[in-house]
């Protein structure tokens, strides 16, 4: 009887593996990365110091990532740092906004010898590409990103318990390892929920 149940529970090994397995690969996804929601969707209300409506953003999550969406008016004409911050505040000034977004720690921008696609290393999850005014200070521009959710929850969340805000830089982003000086925060909106 003991050598029957010792049979029974070896023939059960190789099923135990096989489940065991496929849990680890259906909670641990390459990068660490969560399922996201498609359709959600956000939007942030953009002000210039004044107080003046310049614009708007709006943030669209697919199940690859989440696409930004943005109609902005006033601008000098040029490039300007694009990004979202790790506070969801505008007031009393745009400093309420915080630094980067930067759920992971990673070091700043898109270009330098650290960075590597899923590795440690990687750009602040709220640096975006920098968008460029026309001659009349409007930009449109469209962005896809992975380095944040619309999700609740995961730590690359915009909705943690602070919100999160986005903001126009007067000077455009190098995208380096170091972080420039990108001069004044010329517009704010606190992200929310639509």
């Amino acid at each position: 009887m003991a050598r029957g149940l010792l049979l029974a529970a070896l023939a059960l090994v190789p099923v135990v593996i096989l489940v065991v397995v496929v849990l680890v690969l259906v909670v641990i996804r390459p990068g660490g990365a969560h399922e996201p929601t498609p359709g959600l969707t956000a939007e942030a209300a953009l002000a210039s110091p004044d107080g003046e409506a310049i614009g708007a953003v709006r943030f669209l999550q697919t199940s690859g990532g989440v696409l930004v969406i943005a109609d902005i008016q006033g601008l000098t004409p040029g490039g300007h740092a694009f990004i979202i911050h790790e506070v969801g505040a505008c007031s009393p000034n745009f400093d309420a906004a915080g630094d980067h977004f930067n759920p992971t720690g990673a070091e700043h921008g898109f270009v330098h010898s650290a960075w590597q696609r899923g590795g440690a290393t990687e750009a602040h999850g709220g640096d975006l590409p920098n968008i460029y005014a026309a001659a009349d200070g409007s930009a449109r521009a469209d962005f896809f990103t992975v380095g944040v959710t619309l999700d609740m929850g995961p730590a690359h969340s915009i909705f943690d318990a602070d919100g999160s805000a986005i903001v126009v830089h007067e000077r455009p982003d190098s995208y380096g390892q170091s972080e420039p000086d990108t001069g004044a925060r010329l517009a704010c909106g606190v992200i929310n929920r639509t």
